[in-house]
């Protein structure tokens, strides 16, 4: 965290991803990622692709979030493909 003029300042970090499943796995794989905290999916498809959406104050949880889903049985893939970092006062 940072001060700025006295006024603590976190950050808001937000990314999206691609997660390619066997799509005949694909309801145990988004209850998996489903149960990470700051995780939402907001669309899949029937061939076993998903995007995810993790928000969280740091980056470190991110990217454990990504290896993470990465290592879940029956992933075949992740792609990051936005991460933003907002600061807002508190």
């Amino acid at each position: 965290m940072t001060q700025s003029q006295g006024v603590e300042q976190t950050e808001v970090h937000i990314s999206s991803m691609v997660v390619h499943a066997m799509p005949d796995y694909l309801l145990d794989v988004r209850k998996h990622i489903e149960q990470l905290p700051g995780t939402e999916i907001h669309a899949e498809s029937p061939n076993g692709k998903l995007v995810v959406v993790v928000e969280s104050q740091t980056q470190t949880y991110i990217t454990d979030v990504i290896e993470k889903i990465a290592g879940l049985d029956h992933v075949l893939s992740t792609a990051l493909v936005y991460h933003q970092i907002e600061s807002q006062a508190d």
